[in-house]
Order: structure tokens, then C-alpha cells, then sequence
């Protein structure tokens, strides 16, 4: 059965092989960066900011709790800060210091008032340029005694700089800002953005997490971005580790569990009789079809023996051949390609099936699915709908279609429809495990974005359910435990993690996941990094694990500026 995997791919099994940095349930490695909800339900939206912030950010959600809940995740969803201001957001405890020449002071403050205030006119006007030349006579005329005032003027400038895209300027204008009113918040997330496209990703960090812990976690902006940058530092990071590292087939439980999460796939359905070998037959006959020297029908054979690493050549020796299974070994090298993250060069060869008018339907509706996937993994969702949609038309009794569309779906947040696609999975393959336990998935999502208790239930007690009826199913007890783990049902959802243990004891990501746990529900860092590492020992090319030790690193080792925890490749 699949195998766990982390949220952002947990409702992508196997849809998209490739660069490995999400795995299970026979899901593909790697779902891109796509900004998701299903981060935060996997390991709590500040987790990675530190343990201490974790421990901020948990002591605020349990007052939150026990005065009554607002809206579904605790977050302001519509903070933007686009505008200039009239007064800055001072620091507590800070004011308009009042002395003897306060008279002749407030004389040059009215004037930089006006300034300001003109400059404002021009800002909502769209001018710009004029703005910019208001907000630098303030900046002159203020009295620079007078720090929250002329924090507020430098703000505002960087607010017109931003708006004429002038990186550099907007964040020499909100350090100029920060340094005269430090808790300034507007500032920080401003100069946050603009270290963005600058490609200043640490800096980013630093000033986003600032703002995250004033803000309480209580913005959702600002969560979005941390979690953004986090997850490109850790994936830098990781690189770091194994830049030079050759294309690896991943581990053997992986390719099963991805395998697994297809049923009408032909290229991994076992030998028929008269494809085996002549040692593996009954001496009766059937030799003459084996004598063929089919490059295919050795990667199969192969694929038995769970010696991957020769499948991909043996399939080459089919195609150059032009051989009977041509249209199969193309499959399978572009399934294989993919699998060790090469989809430059899976692509062409998913291209030739589906172009196969005479190929078998099951081939090219397969080849469509796993493009498909592909291209979902590339941040290309048009595309990718296109080919399930294809899929659906030249093969609608294909549960794998509905399967994995329903997936994307999920990460399209199209929820009904994603329940839809599984209901009609589940309708083809009424024992489909994966289909139905990610058919709870959709639905808790669903209830839990729109914050309706009710339905929360329900989908626990789906999930419940789900693991009763299919208790071998690994995919049902990860799911199961990422929700309980944004209920903060910790200790239910670590018992969940050691059934996905217990029954796939090789599947690196559950350690990662049972680690992260660690992170979150007891901030004990030391356990979380020892499960991880015991992922990278259990499978070396597991990139889920490396990326994730890469953005711990980011936030807990960086000081010294050595990498002490991060395993090399």
C-alpha cells in the first residue's frame, strides 16, 4: 500500500515524479512551490520560524481558543499593506518627545505634515514620481529628533518606490525606517518583500519572521511568505548537500509505493506466461516469443527482480529497435526517467505514446495521467488539467484518471470536484484504499477551510472509518495524522505515524513526518533531526528528507555558519 507522505504531496500520490522533494503513497518525488494551505496543516504554519516561536505562536492560539474562535485558521486574511500612512505604527511605549523648543519643532514637523500629506495626494493618484519628491521634502523638513514621524515619512517613500518596482530603493528606505522605530511592522514586511525580488532570501527570512512573531501569527501575508522563503532556503540548502550528485533511482519501497497507486497501469502489471523467460516457463513451450531478444520484455523482467537500475537502457534497446513493444517501453523509460527526476527527458517519450493513435487506450491514458502530473509539478495546472481531461475522454472507465485528477483538484483547491473525481474512482474501484482516504482528506479540508465544526467530525470519523475497512493501508493513518495534527491531537497523531512505521518500517517519509511532529509538539529539536536522519539512513536518495533537515537548518544552525545536522549525499 502507499506510503506517507508530507502534506503539500500528500494529496498528490504519484502524480508527479519527479525532483523527489515529496514522497509516499506512491506519490511522486517533489511537488514544486506552489504556496499551500496543506503546509500549515502538516506542520503548523510557524514551526520552522523556531522553537521559539513555535512556543509564542501556541501560548497565543490556546488564549485565542479559550476566548472563542474567529475565523477558521486564526489568520487576517485581507492585510495589505499597500499604502502609504498619516503616523507610523510606533513601537509601545514610544511618543512625540515635548520639551522647551517644542514650538519651533513643531513648526518644521507641520511643515513635513504637509509635505507628507501632499504626498499621499499624489500616491492615491498614482503619480508616483511626485509622491516620492513630497515624501524626501518631509524626510528634510522633520527634526531628527523626531524618530517616529520620520520613520513613517521613509516608509511612505518606499511605499512609492515599490510601486515603480525600485527594489534597492524600497528596501534602503524601510532599513532607514526600521532603524528610527524598530517594532515597525509596516516597514519590516515591506523591506520583507523587496529582499524577495531581490533574491536576498535570508535577509527575507529574518525580516518576515520579525513581523510574524509582532504580528502574533495572526496574518496570513506574512505566514505565506515565511513559508514561501523557507521552503527555497531549504531546497538551497539540500542542494548544497548533494549538488554534484548523479540522477539516483530512488529507493525499491518507493517505486513500489508509487506503482502501487495505479490499477490500470500495464507496464507494471506482472509478466505474463509467455513473456518470461525460458528458466521462469514451463519447458512445455512458449520459447519462440522469449527468442525475440526484446529489450522491453528483459526491463520487465527486471522490474521483478526489483533491479531498476538496468529498466531504463533495457528499454532504450526496445525503442531504437523500433521493436513490437516499442509503445510500452516508452512508457516505462519515461516512467523511470521521471522517477530519478529527469523529466526533460521523459517528456518526448510521454509525447510519442499519446501521439500513438493504434497504442492501447490504457497506454496512452496512463501516458497522460503521468505528463500530467509532470506538468502540475511544474506549476503549469492548465496544462495539466488538459491532460486529465484527455485521459477521462479516450478512457472514462479509468479509475486512475479520477484518482489522480482528484489530487490536483485538491491542490487547485476545487474540493468538490476533487470528491467528485475520487467518488467516481471509488465507484470503478470500490476497494481503493488511496481514492477513499484521500476522499476524507478533501473533505476535512473542505470543513476546515470553512470552519464548520460539524463537518470537521465527520471527516475525523471518515478517517476512522477508513482505517478500520483498509487497516494495511499506510496512505489512511498518514492523512489521518496530518489532520489530527492540525486539531493538535499530538499524541494521536505520533501513534498514527508508528502505524505507518509498523507497516512500511523502510518508508523514509515517515520518519521525516514523525519527526516534524517532534518539532511541533514538543519543540524537541534533537528528536526531530535524529528521525529525519534516520530517513537519509534508511534511504540516501530520500530528497524529502534532505530538504527538510535544509529548511530546519536554515532557522537552527545558521549562526557560525556551519551546517552541523544536514547528512552529505
Amino acid at each position: 500500500m502507499a506510503a506517507s507522505k508530507p502534506v503539500e504531496a500528500a494529496v498528490v500520490a504519484a502524480t508527479a515524479p519527479g525532483s523527489g522533494s515529496g514522497v509516499g503513497s506512491g506519490a511522486a518525488p517533489g511537488t514544486g512551490g506552489l504556496p499551500r494551505w496543506q503546509l500549515a496543516l502538516a506542520v503548523g504554519a510557524p514551526l520552522l520560524l523556531g522553537a521559539g516561536a513555535v512556543y509564542l505562536w501556541s501560548r497565543q492560539r490556546r488564549r485565542r481558543e479559550a476566548g472563542g474562535r474567529g475565523d477558521a485558521s486564526g489568520l487576517k486574511r485581507h492585510s495589505e499593506r499597500k499604502t502609504p500612512e498619516g503616523r507610523a505604527s510606533p513601537a509601545p511605549g514610544s511618543g512625540h518627545p515635548e520639551g522647551p523648543g517644542a514650538p519651533l519643532e513643531m513648526n518644521s514637523l507641520d511643515r513635513a505634515q504637509a509635505a507628507k500629506n501632499k504626498g499621499n495626494k499624489y500616491f492615491k493618484a498614482g503619480k508616483y514620481e511626485q509622491a516620492i519628491q513630497c515624501y524626501t521634502e518631509a524626510i528634510g523638513l522633520c527634526p531628527t529628533e523626531k524618530n517616529v514621524d520620520l520613520s513613517t515619512f521613509y516608509q511612505n517613500r518606499a511605499a512609492a518606490f515599490e510601486q515603480l518596482q525600485k527594489w534597492k530603493e524600497v528596501a534602503q528606505d524601510c532599513t532607514k525606517a526600521v532603524e528610527l522605530n524598530p517594532k515597525y511592522v509596516k516597514a519590516l514586511f515591506r523591506r520583507a518583500k523587496a529582499h524577495e525580488k531581490l533574491d536576498n532570501k535570508k535577509e527575507c527570512l529574518e525580516d518576515v519572521t520579525a513581523v510574524c512573531i509582532l504580528e502574533g501569527f495572526q496574518n496570513q501575508q506574512s505566514m505565506l511568505l515565511a513559508d514561501k522563503v523557507l521552503k527555497l532556503l531549504g531546497k538551497e540548502k539540500a542542494k548544497e548537500k548533494y549538488k554534484n550528485r548523479e540522477p539516483l533511482m530512488p529507493s525499491p519501497q518507493f517505486i513500489k509505493s508509487y506503482f502501487s497507486s495505479f490499477t490500470d497501469d500495464i507496464i507494471s502489471q506482472p509478466m505474463l506466461k509467455g513473456e518470461k523467460s525460458d528458466e521462469d516457463k514451463d519447458k512445455e513451450g512458449e520459447a519462440l516469443e522469449v527468442k525475440e531478444n526484446s529489450g522491453y520484455l528483459k526491463a520487465k523482467q527486471y522490474m521483478e527482480e526489483e533491479n531498476y537500475d538496468k529498466i531504463i537502457s533495457e528499454c532504450s534497446k526496445e525503442v531504437d529497435a523500433q521493436g513490437k513493444y516499442m509503445a510500452e517501453a516508452l512508457l516505462l523509460r519515461a516512467t523511470f526517467y521521471l522517477l530519478i527526476g529527469n523529466a526533460t527527458a521523459a517528456k518526448p517519450d510521454l509525447d510519442k505514446v499519446i501521439s500513438l493513435k493504434d497504442a492501447n487506450v490504457k497506454l496512452r491514458a496512463n501516458a497522460l495521467i503521468k505528463r500530467g502530473s509532470m506538468y502540475m509539478q511544474q506549476q503549469q495546472p492548465l496544462l495539466s488539467t488538459q491532460d486529465f481531461n484527455m485521459a477521462a475522454d479516450i478512457d472514462p472507465q479509468n479509475a486512475d484518471v479520477y484518482h489522480h485528477r482528484g489530487q490536483l483538484k485538491i491542490l487547485l483547491d476545487q474540493v468538490e470536484e476533487a470528491v467528485a473525481d475520487f467518488d467516481e474512482c471509488i465507484r470503478l474501484r470500490p476497494e481503493s484504499a488511496l481514492a477513499q482516504a484521500q476522499k476524507c482528506f478533501a473533505l476535512y479540508r473542505q470543513a476546515y477551510t470553512g470552519n464548520n465544526s460539524s463537518q470537521i467530525q465527520a471527516a475525523m470519523k471518515g478517517f476512522e472509518e477508513v482505517i478500520k475497512k483498509f487497516p494495511r493501508c499506510a496512505e489512511g493513518y498518514a492523512l489521518y495524522a496530518q489532520a489530527l495534527t492540525d486539531q493538535q491531537q499530538f499524541g494521536k497523531a505520533d501513534e498514527m505515524y508508528d502505524k505507518c512505521i509498523d507497516l512500511e518500517p523502510d518508508n523514509a517519509t515517515t520518519y521525516v513526518h514523525k519527526g516534524l511532529l517532534q518539532l511541533q509538539w514538543k519543540q524537541d529539536l534533537d528528536r526531530g533531526l535524529e528521525l529525519i536522519s534516520k530517513a537519509i539512513e534508511i534511504d540516501n536518495k530520500c530528497d524529502f528528507a534532505y530538504e527538510t533537515m535544509g529548511t530546519i537548518e536554515v532557522q537552527s544552525v545558521c549562526v557560525g555558519g556551519k551546517n552541523t545536522h544536514l547528512p552529505c549525499a
